[in-house]
């Protein structure tokens, strides 16, 4: 008779769970992003004919329920728990936990799209670059699983293979290896983008490269709140806060930014956004298609123009004591063919200043 009671108890709180999950869904208003994951959320799909037929609904359906279930973030971080401390599993979706440091899983090394990248910049070099007077130059980020991956016995993507097949393909650019002057700890432990204060040498050896030198010293500046990055979210883990620190130096004082995108002028950081959802963005208001630096304090008249990804935001302040003007342009938001309109390349030396993984993934490069 107690059995029969226990289990007619825990069938009633199942369903009682199950049925107060479904008013909660019902009552209450659907997300559009998850600010934790950094991505928007499946909507309710629209109801038609067609996508009732053809099994579109039920599948846009299934993403919308399991996009906007009751208590989403709390199910996932119990899920990335148990997966990771109790299970034992090396990774949860793709991120893994290796000596403090969070990093997404990049495997396996996909040629052709390395190749695709390369193609991208010669186009950019034939249409912009070759007669302009500049120089053309190369370098690669490496991203966290350069140093954790393969000593921490998961799969990684042959970094050296990766850099030849982009250098022989780029015959029209000098690469400038940086590999050597960064490790581990340059990164942020919860994010896969690197930390500036860290990477003044980096800087250095960019600028020596090119024929320039950076002799500027900075003061550290931190943020008052934590910093927690794209992996904290991804992961679901409880993964502790960092410091977020940024260099200033009274030579940005007179230091103007454009931003194309909101026909805006600003400062090299964006403190507004350092409280947003990704504080991230506090290096010059964080992605954008096109953004034009300025100093009309530099003792040189020297203009470089950067192709680059997220990593750029961080690195190309550190450069405005060299160059009098510096143009940043990423090509994931700005077609090839539209660059025409917004930059000038006369006399200007040129960067191409990618991150592994994005080279690994170059779709994303217009």
């Amino acid at each position: 008779m107690n059995d029969k009671l226990k289990n007619i108890a825990v069938t009633a709180l199942c369903g009682l769970w199950i049925f107060a999950a479904a008013i909660w869904g019902l009552v209450s208003s659907d997300a559009e992003i998850s600010l934790s994951e950094r991505r928007k959320l499946a909507q309710f799909p629209e109801i038609s004919a067609e996508a009732l037929s053809s099994g579109g609904f039920m599948s846009g359906f299934e993403k919308y329920a399991a996009d906007q279930f009751p208590l989403r973030d709390g199910f996932r971080r119990l899920k990335a728990i148990g997966e990771f401390y109790i299970f034992r599993q090396l990774d949860s979706n793709g991120i893994y936990l290796k000596n403090g440091y969070a990093s997404k899983l990049e495997y396996p090394l996909k040629e052709e799209t390395v190749k695709n990248a390369a193609e991208k910049f010669r186009r950019i070099y034939d249409l912009y670059l070759s007669g302009s007077g500049g120089k053309v130059y190369l370098s690669v980020i490496p991203d966290k699983n350069f140093f954790l991956a393969e000593a921490g016995g998961y799969p990684s993507i042959d970094f050296e293979r990766l850099v030849g097949l982009l250098r022989e393909n780029t015959e029209f650019a000098e690469y400038i290896d940086i590999f050597p002057t960064l490790e581990i700890e340059d990164y942020y432990r919860t994010d896969t983008h690197w930390r500036q204060e860290k990477i003044v040498d980096t800087a250095k050896a960019l600028a020596e490269g090119m024929g320039a030198k950076l002799d500027e010293e900075y003061e550290e500046m931190t943020l008052e709140k934590p910093f927690y990055g794209v992996y904290y979210g991804q992961s679901a883990l409880p993964l502790s806060g960092e410091k977020m620190i940024y260099l200033d130096s009274p030579i940005f004082d007179g230091v103007s930014v454009y931003n194309l995108e909101e026909d805006s002028y600003g400062g090299v950081y964006d403190l507004e956004r350092a409280n947003g959802a990704d504080p991230y963005e506090l290096f010059l208001s964080g992605p954008r298609s096109l953004m034009v630096i300025e100093n009309p304090n530099a003792e040189t008249d020297r203009e470089l123009v950067i192709f680059r990804d997220s990593f750029g935001s961080s690195i190309a302040p550190l450069f405005v004591e060299a160059y009098k003007k510096i143009t940043l342009i990423d090509i994931r938001y700005l077609p090839t063919m539209s660059i025409k309109y917004f930059a000038d390349f006369e006399g200007a030396d040129a960067l191409f200043l990618y991150s592994t993984s994005v080279l690994n993934n170059s779709e994303t490069l217009q």
